[in-house]
């Protein structure tokens, strides 16, 4: 399946704050030989170099933003202090509860974080999103206006997994944590997970399960004391297959949000781990989106009978 643009109401509300958007609004269409194509998906930052980085996620009902700076030897001081700080790295974000309208919000956070920060969006180095999996039509909100940015500024989007993002912010939260599972209510009775184990001499999470979409009994526990990212836990309760401590620490607040995909997007961006603003796309676990009316009408009854098992047992004699 080829990639989608998403960013044509991006262009449209976001003109007169891009900076010399090379392109035909009515149509997204290059005016110049800077189409996103032509950004390379290699291009390394040194680490010694200042990088302004764009973080968007809208994967859940919350509208997230964060803002991150890293720089070795700031000139200036910025607009006001940020919210969270690490040795070179700034970050600036904005965690919002907004429901099913997250798009409405999207382009005012990033404007206030910006404005915080004093920065301008030329700033912008690159701009990384929560690719997924999540909810299909927050996928389609961080996509588009990642895309929509990007190709205004002729920068690389850096997609991040949004279990993975589950994962950094279990490590944020515990720096000793070095194997995560991080684990989604995906709704439809299903779990959203992923394994991953951090490795220390890389400074980067290796995959043990790429992000898959199961039952939560079927879950497959790592086989090593691990930390429970994700609301999962609260969603499915004992039909998780979990240990018992301190083989499992659960972590309920490591939940998707722009500021672990800002600090995992440094990493992709900084080793070349980015791809061109045509290319971005939303990480789609689960093809069907719906249930039809009669799965939904049988997936009640099969609730209502694991409710009240005597009932569902009991039969009814034919009438003659």
């Amino acid at each position: 399946m080829g990639t989608r643009d998403h960013s044509k109401r991006v262009v449209r509300d976001f003109r007169g704050f891009l900076p010399d958007f090379p392109y035909d609004v009515r149509g997204l269409r290059p005016r110049s030989p800077l189409h996103g194509s032509c950004i390379t998906s290699r291009i390394t930052i040194a680490a010694m170099t200042r990088t302004v980085l764009l973080a968007l996620d809208t994967s859940t009902e919350f509208c997230s933003v964060a803002l991150l700076i890293a720089d070795p030897a700031p000139a200036t001081a910025y607009g006001s202090a940020p919210h969270y700080c690490a040795g070179e790295v700034n970050v600036w974000f904005s965690h919002e509860l907004t429901g099913p309208v997250s798009s409405t919000r999207l382009l005012p956070a990033i404007r206030e974080l910006f404005d915080l920060a004093g920065l301008k969006l030329a700033d912008c180095s690159g701009i990384a999103f929560g690719a997924g999996p999540g909810s299909f039509t927050g996928l389609r909100t961080a996509t588009g206006v990642a895309q929509g940015l990007a190709f205004g500024l002729s920068v690389p989007v850096v997609p991040v997994g949004t279990l993975l993002a589950c994962a950094e912010f279990a490590r944020l939260h515990e720096p000793s944590v070095m194997r995560v599972l991080a684990a989604l209510d995906a709704r439809m009775n299903e779990a959203y997970w992923a394994d991953f184990r951090w490795d220390a001499a890389a400074g980067e999470w290796a995959t043990v399960q790429a992000a898959s979409l199961d039952l939560p009994e079927a879950i497959v526990l790592p086989d090593e004391p691990f930390t429970l990212a994700g609301n999962a836990a609260a969603a499915f309760g004992d039909r998780l297959p979990m240990p018992d401590a301190p083989a499992c620490r659960i972590d309920f607040d490591a939940l998707p949000h722009a500021l672990p995909v800002a600090l995992a997007g440094l990493r992709a961006l900084r080793a070349g781990r980015t791809v061109a603003p045509d290319q971005a796309a939303p990480e789609y676990v689960r093809n069907k989106v719906a249930q039809t009316t009669a799965e939904r009408m049988d997936a009640r009854a099969a609730k209502a009978a694991a409710a009240h098992p005597e009932q569902a047992d009991q039969t009814t004699e034919p009438l003659r």
